[in-house]
């Protein structure tokens, strides 16, 4: 996966969604982007920033949902897999998964975890089978939390050492109110684990509205500083990341921060290391 410019920069995490649909409950009328966004609203943007190859990311918790990703997969040539969903606590989800896992463009799965009222749901004895499952499929698991599911999310990594697991958004650090202490810490230990690694993604839409890029600078420092390039991964988080910034403007935080890496570090957050971790 090259292009005539050197190694594909690939974005680790996007979302199309067709409002039609109708599975996307937690997204109201008044939202902004509360319409259709599909690939040739995208295709643009990747083509003026140098992005290859994208990694489609469910936005509704439906097996509906993660057949119509990965039909787009299949007719989009920038769309290099799909990260799904399946009900991880449903006793036939190991087949479910099995089923998926046929289809070559699936390369994960993601409960929304930050949508749960129980902050202990990666805890369930139910979801073992699961897991076991993911773990023997060769998918990945997409861990979508908020700082209060980390001790959750740690039990799970420490249960499965086999189990490829990344943190998507950095897991969302309670940035508008500056609370970046537990979190931290937390993410410390997340980090510990070398199967782990994590997206940088989704920062912008956890801060206040007048964010700067100083305001993210200690969270972006703290993942490169814990996890280090070789477990970190740029992913825009289009279009959910419209609702602070365009395209341009979070790419262009995330590059000020990298620019003082050597260049393979600076390739490996920007592509090799999606592309190593999903097997794209």
């Amino acid at each position: 996966m090259t292009t005539s410019k050197g190694p594909c920069r690939i974005d680790s995490h996007q979302h199309f969604w067709r409002i039609e649909r109708g599975d996307y409950g937690w997204m109201t009328p008044d939202m902004p982007i509360a319409r259709d966004f599909l690939p040739d609203d995208l295709q643009p943007l990747l083509a003026e920033h140098d992005i290859g190859k994208t990694v489609l990311v469910q936005a509704a918790p439906t097996e509906a949902e993660t057949a119509f990703l990965l039909k787009i997969a299949r007719e989009t040539d920038f769309v290099a897999g799909v990260v799904g969903w399946v009900d991880m606590a449903a006793a036939a989800a190991p087949e479910r998964l099995a089923d998926l896992a046929r289809d070559p463009w699936l390369v994960g799965i993601r409960p929304m975890v930050q949508d749960l009222p129980d902050d202990h749901w990666l805890s369930r004895p139910d979801l073992d089978d699961t897991f076991q499952a993911l773990i023997e499929l060769d998918l990945r698991f997409d861990a979508l939390v908020k700082p209060r599911h980390l001790p959750a999310l740690l039990g799970v990594i420490e249960r499965y050492p086999q189990l490829r697991v990344v943190v998507d958004h950095g897991a969302k650090p309670e940035i508008a109110d500056g609370n970046i202490a537990p979190w931290a810490e937390a993410m410390t230990e997340i980090a510990d684990h070398r199967h782990v690694v994590c997206k940088l993604s989704g920062l912008v839409t956890e801060a206040a509205p007048d964010w700067t890029g100083d305001t993210l600078a200690p969270y972006v420092d703290h993942l490169l500083d814990r996890f280090g390039p070789e477990r970190l991964m740029f992913g825009s988080d289009w279009p959910v990341v419209t609702l602070r910034c365009d395209y341009r403007t979070w790419l262009d935080v995330v590059e000020r921060r990298l620019a003082g890496l050597r260049p393979a570090e600076r390739a490996a957050i920007m592509g090799g290391t999606a592309h190593r971790f999903y097997n794209l």
